[in-house]
């Protein structure tokens, strides 16, 4: 029957989602997939046998409401059981889940459900003292007063419906009843076959995030190449089964899907779910960390490199945890499974040793493409995805190695020359009293832009920025000292969702604080 090329032998030879499922509920049966730390009672854990029988109710009601192969679906859960059952659940029946952060403002929230073109929309009642059903109110005060019924909203044209849990939801969500009732009229059979028709080739997820100077994007992935990473992580990591991997990273975001939670589900292993995610500016991706805070993150080999999510995660690492004078990633020496990579100039050719150039990435597991964007906006003609990570090319005798000297949109141009931001605050790190610095560029009508620096101190310390100014001119070319300073506290330091600093952010705040709006 058709239906068989739903089933892998073993997790590991999984190329589509539903097999994954079946087969680790196979293998690994009673056995704990996913739980929540701390959780005495473990009513919030759910073995594999429960993620494959719980999301098949799940994915029988959402095809009882229409959605198929290819339907948009979005979901709002923190990390946990119900994260990994909503995935499941979509996923298997060759739709496309778009997890959506929980840290989402109602006016973000609005723009991804109408750039995602969402059919339908699945969101945790509360979460750490919020209620969803009032922030989903709060983005689409439409919803006041609606009678019921499938959804017609102008502003977020293709959703039909929004299903919650818990008491008193308005008229317009729907209870999880809505899905899992429903679940009665599609048999185990139909659900058999359509699984049987989700290929590797189909798009799985997509992922919803932003870089320090961009607007979120929806990135594209298909089951095959997440699958084959999934697989290609679990054997980097030691994942293994009976093992146990602590979620240190929301699952919303690729770092916590493909570091975490989908290597676990295929090898076996526990994943637990904790609040004390990595989620603030002493961890901050992509900027210079204080040393007191690098060492808390080294953690065992492989050193991560770059990475992002058009990537599936980190694609690089280095034999070095870091490099002296490159401060913010491992130097990279290592590239997984594949991945094509060149450092290529402004005309998309190699540049040579000691020459810098932007990191260009191809391969299976790169993204196909972006939601509602053209190819040619991000890659090139030849097929490599334009990274905008701008990369120094080292040749040695034990071989060649490429180190991050900085985002390309974060470059400085001040007086005609560039400066690297991770340059100037790796410096001013050195400097006593200072914790963390976020260099950025203000407009200059004499001189382009204006270098300014705002400034983390150690606790109970006073700067003095006229001594630093001072200090930074003994290690630093003039153009590349700050003409502006501003102290600020740790938890004024912007965050996106993937826990980079929002430099665009940062760059308001000067301009503000320094009078320069």
């Amino acid at each position: 029957m058709s239906s068989d090329r739903a089933v892998a032998p073993e997790p590991a030879e999984a190329k589509t989602f539903p097999q994954l499922i079946r087969a680790a509920a196979a293998a690994y049966g009673d056995a704990v997939a996913i739980a929540i730390e701390d959780d005495a009672a473990d009513a919030e854990a759910a073995t594999f046998a429960e993620l494959d029988s719980r999301s098949a109710l799940i994915a029988r009601g959402l095809i009882a409401k229409g959605i198929g192969k290819g339907a948009r679906v979005g979901f709002i859960f923190r990390n946990g059981p119900d994260f990994a059952l909503m995935l499941a659940a979509i996923g298997r029946i060759g739709a496309v889940a778009v997890p959506i952060s929980t840290m989402i403002r109602a006016n973000e929230l609005v723009r991804v459900l109408r750039q995602s073109d969402i059919q339908g929309l699945v969101i945790q009642r509360a979460m750490l003292g919020k209620d969803y059903a009032e922030r989903i109110g709060e983005a689409l005060p439409e919803l006041a007063g609606h009678p019921g019924g499938d959804l017609r909203l102008g502003r977020v044209p293709y959703l039909r419906w929004i299903v919650s849990s818990g008491p008193g939801l308005p008229a317009a969500i729907r209870p999880m009843a809505f899905l899992t009732g429903a679940a009665e009229t599609v048999g185990e059979d139909l659900l058999r076959e359509i699984e049987a028709e989700v290929h590797p080739t189909d798009q799985f997820v997509e992922i919803y995030t932003s870089g320090s100077m961009a607007l979120p994007k929806g990135v594209k992935h298909l089951h095959g190449p997440v699958l084959f990473r999934a697989r290609t992580l679990a054997g980097m990591l030691g994942i293994a089964a009976g093992g146990r991997c602590m979620a240190q990273l929301p699952m919303f975001w690729v770092g916590g899907m493909m570091l975490y939670l989908l290597p676990s589900w295929m090898a076996g292993a526990t994943t637990i779910c904790t609040e004390r995610t990595l989620s603030n500016s002493r961890f901050a991706m992509g900027s210079v960390l204080a040393e007191e805070d690098l060492k808390l993150i080294q953690g065992p080999r492989p050193w991560w490199g770059l990475g992002m999510s058009e990537t599936l995660g980190p694609y690089s690492w280095g034999d070095d945890f870091r490099a002296p004078g490159y401060p913010v990633c491992a130097p990279m020496d290592h590239f997984g499974p594949g991945y094509e990579i060149r450092v290529a100039d402004e005309n998309d050719q190699p540049v040579g040793d000691g020459e810098v150039g932007e990191m260009q990435v191809r391969g299976y597991p790169v993204t196909p493409a972006l939601h509602k964007v053209e190819r040619a906006e991000h890659f090139t003609a030849d097929g490599y995805f334009r990274t905008g990570d701008m990369c120094l090319v080292e040749d040695r005798p034990q071989g060649r190695r490429i180190h991050f000297v900085g985002r390309n949109g974060d470059m400085i141009k001040a007086a005609g020359s560039n400066v690297s931001p991770a340059e100037v605050e790796m410096e001013m790190q050195q400097l006593e009293g200072v914790h963390n610095a976020y260099v950025v560029g203000l407009p200059d009508k004499e001189r382009g832009q204006l270098v300014v620096a705002a400034v983390v101190p150690r606790e109970g310390v006073e700067l003095d920025f006229a001594a630093i100014e001072r200090a930074l001119r003994q290690r630093l070319s003039s153009y590349k000292v700050p003409r502006a300073y501003v102290a600020i506290a740790r938890e004024d330091v912007p965050l996106l969702h993937s826990n980079k600093v929002a430099r665009r952010q940062i760059a308001s705040m000067m301009a503000e604080r320094l009078g320069r709006v």
